[in-house]
């Protein structure tokens, strides 16, 4: 193939996505909806072909282990990605997916709102008092945290020493390859494991209204889950349940910085909090893209990709599409329809979705209530690595 006839290169390494990755994939959606990756691999640009793709049986999402090895390494985090519900195929996935999903249920966070809000309204009341806050270490880190420690019951005096071994185990998840990390994240799999382990068999004697003692009674027909994986997918969904919040409750915060009139239109009419959740989720998403494997040939853009071929699914640009989002840079709080697909799609959508959207509507209401005017009051700090999260972000408060 001649160079002038190849798609364009998309370079995850760019150091102009880290800020803002929006114009790079603009001139990518241009140029088609393909464009090449690395090695045997290629990356979907455009919405309707990232969301289709998302839920099409030719692809799947359990990766060769050598891919698995080559980012996480081959210990226990290298094993550990292999395990997890995130990375299998029908039928296993369909099988964890109904099982695990008895314990993590629309009920369950339905039950968990109150406690929501209780959690919310003791990280802003020194916010308040004090006129600002950090709104990422002081608000969108601890807030998920503390949530998702109330729904796997882990108990308050041991949240401290958990907290550091997830964010060495997001290291795992987020394939950085770093050798660092993956000594970190072989560290953290051990000791979680072997805490998540004890903690499973103390609900076996004295359960409680806590998932692990809601997945130690999920069934299937005869089926149960095994030990191993609910501690393996506990030990998963511990991390992609705060990680994932702490992300959109930062971007939503900077969103505010950035949109000061938003903020008023949710104080006017709280009815718009919930879609404007959703427009935060799509404006800046929290993941900006999904790996897939090509098992079966599927044709994209007028291409025909082989099996064995890796998709690299840019969730991000596809949210931003203006094919399917009139004006999509501009940040609409009241915008509807809205079918982002920053929770993936298919038989993978997020099994957290539910408890990120409660978590995200109760802190923007309590803003939209309690907080007059919000202000930045220090230059920004995005986090390293593949989200769109903070590490720094200090605004200025007035109450209401």
């Amino acid at each position: 193939m001649e160079a002038a006839h190849l798609p364009p290169r998309f370079d995850p390494h760019d150091p102009g996505l880290h800020d803002d990755p929006y114009p790079v994939y603009a001139r990518l959606r241009e140029a088609g909806p393909l464009c090449r990756g690395g090695p045997a691999q290629w990356v979907v640009t455009r919405y309707d072909e990232v969301a289709a793709l998302l839920s099409d049986p030719r692809l799947g999402a359990e990766l060769p282990e050598a891919y698995h090895r080559l980012s996480a390494g081959p210990g226990p985090a290298g094993d550990f990605v292999q395990r997890i519900m995130l990375y299998k195929d029908r039928p296993a996935h369909v099988r964890l997916r109904r099982l695990m999903g008895q314990g993590f249920s629309p009920g369950a966070v339905r039950r968990l709102r109150g406690r929501i809000g209780e959690l919310a309204d003791g990280l802003l009341a020194p916010a308040l008092e004090a006129g600002r806050m950090d709104a990422a270490e002081d608000l969108a880190l601890p807030l998920p945290i503390m949530v998702v420690c109330e729904l796997i019951g882990i108990p308050p005096g041991d949240r401290a020493e958990v907290r550091p071994r997830a964010f060495d185990l997001g290291r795992a998840i987020a394939a950085s390859g770093d050798p660092a990390g993956r000594e970190a994240a072989d560290r953290a799999v051990v000791w979680l494991r072997d805490y998540i382990g004890g903690l499973l068999a103390e609900r076996r004697v004295k359960p409680r209204d806590d998932l692990l003692s809601r997945l130690l009674s999920a069934q299937e027909g005869d089926d149960r889950l095994t030990a191993g994986e609910i501690v393996d997918n506990v030990v998963f969904l511990f991390f992609a349940g705060f990680e994932t919040t702490t992300s959109l409750l930062g971007t939503g915060c900077a969103a505010l910085l950035g949109h000061p009139g938003v903020l008023d239109r949710l104080r006017d009419d709280p009815g718009l909090v919930p879609t404007a959740v959703e427009e935060f989720l799509r404006h800046d998403a929290p993941i900006q893209s999904r790996v897939r494997l090509v098992r079966e040939p599927v044709t994209v853009g007028g291409r025909t990709l082989r099996p064995g071929r890796m998709l690299l699914l840019l969730i991000g640009s596809a949210n931003r599409d203006e094919r399917r989002f009139p004006d999509p840079d501009r940040l609409d709080p009241a915008r509807s329809p809205n079918p982002h697909v920053s929770f993936g799609g298919g038989p993978h959508f997020c099994l957290g979705a539910a408890l990120a959207r409660a978590e995200g509507e109760i802190v923007f209401t309590r803003l939209a209530r309690r907080v007059a005017d919000i202000a930045p009051a220090g230059p920004p700090v995005r986090s390293p690595g593949p989200l769109r999260a903070f590490t720094r972000l200090p605004v200025a408060l007035r109450p209401a």
